[in-house]
């Protein structure tokens, strides 16, 4: 089993966080149809591998809920809603967290350079091994998601895509849930 700090993702030390997919806001994000969908691609597949899943709500009563595609996969408890831009700075959030005892964040989302980054660079400066999932993750302007992608690189937080992630989760084509994961993947 790879090591929690390590070069690898391990679906025993991983957990999926979803920034800010709102009904209110994805439609303004390049690509939000194909992102949504890669969203929903990456919940299927950890809960296939018993990876627990975080999202967070920024100002839901103005920016409107999760995406029902996103929301219908969650149980309540896995929603944080916010209002710092920093996921890390909410109390509910740092709870929510670490309850689950994982130190491998994967990161998707919105806002890439504003709630994304934010959350990414407090929970790297916490100590967490912090995943960008680059073909999930957004913003309304290229160059914003770019200059974002830069800044995590620079920042230590590990670039990686929805397929890498899937692979290094099953660890091998022997995992009971391969078939029902590369069914995700090909989707």
């Amino acid at each position: 089993m790879p090591d929690q700090d390590g070069p690898l993702l391990s679906r025993h030390a991983s957990l999926l966080l979803l920034i800010d997919p709102q009904v209110r806001l994805m439609p303004a994000i390049q690509d939000g149809e194909a992102l949504a969908m890669r969203f929903t691609r990456l919940i299927e597949a950890a809960r296939l591998l018993g990876v627990p899943v975080l999202a967070t709500e920024h100002c839901p009563r103005a920016i409107g809920p999760l995406l029902a595609c996103i929301r219908d996969r969650l149980a309540p408890e896995d929603i944080v809603e916010k209002r710092h831009f920093n996921a890390w700075a909410e109390p509910a959030f740092r709870a929510a967290l670490g309850a689950t005892a994982r130190r491998q964040i994967v990161m998707a989302g919105v806002e890439a350079h504003v709630c994304v980054a934010q959350t990414a660079l407090a929970l790297a400066q916490a100590g967490h091994k912090v995943f960008c999932v680059v073909d999930a993750v957004g913003s309304r302007r290229d160059q914003d998601r770019q200059a974002a992608l830069a800044r995590f690189t620079q920042a230590g937080i590990v670039p990686v895509t929805l397929e890498a992630v899937l692979f290094e989760w099953l660890e091998s084509a022997d995992h009971p849930a391969f078939k029902p994961v590369l069914e995700i993947i090909k989707a």
